[in-house]
């Protein structure tokens, strides 16, 4: 076979950093994953070496059928979907991990918080760290270790990505900030985080290799080495930089190789370049190798045993204890894997006696999830208890998230807020009760849309539907509200049913996303858009109100009798009181859209590959390079409908362009090399000078209406002509910020070496561009005119 280097590929033009199966022989010793620490090596006073002076000691003392177990998940050992066997002899009572990156999924009296698609349109970097902290408190009082969560992969790539959701925002210095803070709030609660997918894990269309007997393997997202550093990979070093305890490697394959198994990606990029110091888990039934995976830096493999019930033997357990007999894995990788796995767990202190126990009432609920009720139910289980409510006063903190992240996209001679409609019509198949329960795992046609399928989703214990919420606010205003559900009635022209005439017609529709299968369309479901234009036809007041994980086609945007337009994302549990408090103006709305929303859905690049090539091997191209979203509208030229980071307000507010400046004094001191200091050393994030400020932007900005607010300040950024392969203007940085009537505030932009710089393909590191930099501020990513300013950083 062909040995194909990252160097061959550069001069070729690809710059792909394809992994080849064949490298160095896997027998050879070398060919570990190669982070191993002496302890003459250790600083007694960081935190991560005296727990990793720990966990050598804990390895040292186990046994070598111990060790494998160690590094083989079992989810029959516990209750939680992941699980690390109990090691008795060593004092190890084993290690439970749990989704979901918006609540803990498969157990009961938890809460279902906002989603990640939610976080992302708040722009708050408070609300951010603040839901990560309740959140991690609620897996804490489960007794859970390991939050599986926060998602960066998929980034966003594609509209119709059906986990988008569940992350943040295709752009990937938003989605870096939110990540950052999530892995902050939840390790500040002790709870470990296992950022995921990485990476390239951008569609569910063949994510995995598929069962049965044709083991088609899982798609290839094919990446250049620039892409992959300055979009995808991006936020994934916010997370290292935060100090995220594990990483778990996706399902799909990189540039050819499964990404479990890619010693480029987990060692090179992950250990070397980024400075990663926990463990690479698999996700679930990702793995498909053993030596090349150990040999990779795959650190545990999930679900590990579970295999034997299922699929055959894992590939880990008697497997590597194969390997490692016949000298294809050495022991002392092995020790490494376990000294990863076991370095966060002493790090955040988990092994004290005041980390809670598993709740024992995981495993019924996992149980009943999965099986539902029937006379058996309870063979194998622990005694049925009470679960553990851990949901405090968190709904609160929901409610308030839900409201921040409403975008109010249009309105219409100041439509909203509602003053004193006499009469409310509500209409629309997602304003009431779920028809179909609380669990939402599946597309259920009736019912309100708060969150969106499969693992990330959650139990609810309480949903307050709109429907609820306004009838709440309506009977302490006196007035009357009528409601219609029921889609079709209302598409088939019946309108018998109603009177009087509403004041307001609230229509509420919804756009179903869940993990597993890709969206099928941008069009709102249960013919959303024929509904809105049906109530619109005979109503001149229709407030149109969106539940979706992402973009949404709006056909309907431009109807004069569609007043006004909220997109209210996956707000969690409190979802009608949020609303409620836009549509009434108890809040001012200050969400910003988290991604673009298109006029034609086909201007919405690229699509999600939906066949194989004719010889059968499914392949993602991703030619686009990192012109996604926002990106790709401004260098095509195209009129986006609503572009990134709009959003409307019940007030004013204007940036101080004629004084909008840089902080001189930090400017000046300029850069001395265009590479970064390597004598800083590296830290988890990489290069510390890549983490140190080098300018400054100040903007100002003054309320200029008559109502208190928020409003979400954004900075964006044009490299120096030089980088003629570069976006047209990206961002690096916003502040949602509060002001009273007339008060201005100066917004400070800390830019730091990695926000200016790029990735230079042939030094393999990141190069700052010589020239002048433009900097834009405004209140979303076309609105900056007037805003700009020079910079230049590094003179020639």
């Amino acid at each position: 076979m062909v040995h194909i280097t990252t160097a061959l590929l550069a001069i070729a033009g690809l710059n792909c950093f394809v992994e080849a199966a064949d490298q160095a022989p896997l027998s050879d010793p070398t060919n570990s994953a190669g982070n191993h620490h002496h302890y003459d090596e250790l600083d007694p006073t960081d935190a991560w070496d005296v727990a990793y002076h720990r966990a050598s000691n804990f390895v040292s003392s186990l046994t070598f059928e111990e060790k494998i177990h160690m590094v083989t998940g079992d989810s029959y050992a516990g209750y939680c979907v992941g699980n690390l066997a109990t090691q008795s002899r060593a004092n190890f009572t084993g290690l439970c991990m749990s989704d979901g990156p918006q609540a803990v999924n498969r157990a009961d009296l938890i809460s279902i918080f906002p989603s990640g698609v939610t976080v992302a349109a708040t722009w708050d970097k408070d609300l951010m760290y603040r839901r990560a902290l309740l959140m991690g408190s609620e897996f804490r009082g489960k007794g859970i270790n390991v939050h599986l969560g926060p998602v960066a992969g998929p980034l966003g790539r594609h509209a119709l990505g059906g986990r988008n959701w569940e992350g943040f925002s295709p752009d990937p210095y938003l989605t870096g900030i939110a990540m950052g803070l999530t892995v902050q709030g939840f390790q500040d609660m002790g709870v470990q985080t296992s950022s995921k997918h990485f990476i390239g894990n951008e569609q569910e269309t063949q994510r995995s290799m598929s069962d049965g007997e044709d083991k088609t393997d899982a798609i290839s997202s094919n990446i250049d080495d620039k892409t992959l550093h300055e979009l995808y990979l991006w936020p994934f070093a916010n997370a290292i930089r935060a100090g995220t305890t594990s990483i778990m490697c996706s399902y799909n394959r990189i540039n050819g190789t499964y990404a479990c198994h890619n010693k480029k990606l987990l060692v090179d990029i992950l250990r070397e370049e980024l400075g990663f110091r926990g463990y690479v888990v698999s996700d679930w039934w990702a793995t498909h190798a053993t030596v090349e995976a150990a040999n990779s830096g795959l650190d545990l493999e999930m679900p590990g045993w579970e295999a034997r019930y299922r699929r055959g033997d894992p590939w880990f357990g008697d497997k590597l204890e194969e390997a490692i007999g016949a000298g294809d894995v050495t022991n002392m990788r092995l020790d490494e894997m376990i000294e990863n796995v076991m370095t966060p767990y002493f790090l955040l202190d988990q092994d004290k006696d005041d980390y809670p126990t598993v709740d024992d009432s995981i495993a019924w609920v996992r149980a009943v999830t999965k099986f539902g009720w029937g006379s058996d139910i309870g063979a194998g289980l622990p005694p049925m208890v009470e679960a553990r409510d851990v949901r405090a006063e968190h709904a609160k903190f929901i409610r308030e998230m839900g409201a921040a992240a409403i975008v109010l996209l249009k309105n219409t001679d100041n439509t909203l807020p509602l003053q004193a409609p006499k009469t409310i019509g509500v209409f629309g198949n997602d304003a009431g009760d779920p028809a179909d329960g609380m669990y939402r795992d599946s597309k259920v046609k009736m019912g309100t849309l708060d969150i969106g399928g499969g693992s990330g989703s959650g139990r609810h214990s309480n949903i307050v539907t709109p429907l609820d919420a306004i009838q709440e606010k309506a009977e302490g205003l006196g007035s009357r509200v009528q409601y219609v559900l029921n889609n079709q009635l209302l598409i088939s022209g019946e309108t018998r049913m109603i009177y009087p005439k509403p004041d307001v017609c609230l229509v509420f529709t919804k756009s179903w996303a869940g993990e597993g299968s890709d969206r099928d369309s941008l069009d709102l479901d249960w013919d959303g858009n024929k509904l809105i234009a049906s109530v619109a036809s005979w109503c001149s007041n229709t407030v149109v109100v969106m539940h979706a994980g992402g973009v949404i086609a709006m056909p309907w945007a431009d109807n004069p009798n569609v007043t006004a337009v909220l997109a209210a994302h996956y707000p969690g549990e409190e979802s009608g009181h949020s609303i409620v408090d836009i549509l009434w103006g108890t809040t001012n709305p200050s969400g910003k859209l988290p991604f673009t929303i298109p006029k034609n859905p086909e201007d919405y690049q690229p699509p999600v590959v939906r066949k194989p090539q004719a010889d059968g091997n499914w392949v993602s191209d991703f030619d686009e390079g990192p012109m996604i979203d926002y990106r790709h509208f401004d260098k095509n030229g195209i009129e986006p409908l609503y572009e990134f980071g709009y959003g409307l307000s019940y007030t004013t507010f204007e940036i101080g362009y004629d004084t909008f400046e840089l902080d001189l004094h930090v400017s000046n001191a300029g850069a001395a090399s265009s590479m970064p200091n390597e004598s800083l050393g590296k830290k988890p994030g990489g290069w510390v000078d890549l983490w140190t400020k080098l300018a400054t932007a100040v903007v100002p900005v003054t309320n200029t209406g008559v109502e208190a607010g928020h409003t979400v300040v954004q900075l964006y950024m044009s490299y120096p002509d030089s980088e003629d392969d570069q976006p047209v203007k990206i961002l690096r940085g916003f502040e949602r910020v509060y002001l009273e009537p007339g008060q201005s505030v100066d917004v400070k932009f800390p830019l730091l070496r990695r926000d200016l710089s790029v990735w230079d393909v042939k030094d393999q590191e990141w190069r700052l561009p010589y020239g002048r930099f433009t900097l834009m501020a405004g209140f979303s990513s076309r609105d900056v005119a007037g805003g700009s300013i020079g910079m230049t950083i590094l003179e020639k």
